[in-house]
């Protein structure tokens, strides 16, 4: 709790909000909007395939619904934030911070969907899409001063290399977009 004449920086708002120095990715609502259209349209295709049937009844809309919903769930991504010192992610029900300047690990993980993993010397753990950084520059300049600062001070013992190699790829396609703006291709 805060009390009168603390001076100690807030790195966050009221109710987990983001602060006034905060960056999130601008391509969210657009993502959750697409989850929304493909979960309503499973959802109608499942009602009218299953009314041409003559097999609709209020149990199996109910059931459609159900896997309407839990679609949508799956689909929708988390919301990525961050500020001077840390980054965020925020699902339904859980928001997951880490300390970007105490880094200790950040790992990629390759598989059906790619996952960048971040742990910092507090013990906390993110997980994000890289094309989340692709995509919004000021949550990757944020993020990696965060690194280059938890790199300087020894704690990043584990995958500097790799935040090099997502740096390097960043300024290609920061380089690439550039070019294809100003039709030097």
């Amino acid at each position: 709790m805060e009390q009168l004449g603390d001076t100690r920086p807030r790195t966050e708002g009221p109710r987990g909000s983001a602060g006034p120095g905060a960056v999130h990715d601008r391509d969210w609502a657009t993502d959750v909007r697409r989850s929304v259209r493909c979960s309503a349209a499973l959802f109608g295709l499942l009602l009218f395939v299953d009314g041409a049937a003559g097999s609709l009844d209020w149990r199996r809309g109910a059931l459609w619904l159900l896997l309407a919903s839990l679609l949508l769930l799956v689909l929708v991504p988390a919301r990525v934030s961050a500020g001077t010192g840390w980054l965020a992610t925020r699902r339904l029900l859980r928001t997951r911070r880490v300390r970007t300047d105490l880094l200790i690990a950040a790992r990629p993980v390759e598989g059906v969907a790619r996952r960048l993993v971040l742990r910092d010397a507090l013990g906390n753990r993110v997980e994000i899409d890289p094309e989340v950084l692709v995509r919004n520059p000021a949550l990757w300049y944020r993020l990696d001063e965060g690194a280059r600062a938890a790199e300087a001070a020894g704690t990043l013992r584990c995958g500097a290399v790799a935040l090099h190699r997502l740096a390097h790829r960043l300024d290609r396609e920061a380089a690439l977009g550039a070019f294809r703006v100003s039709g030097l291709e």
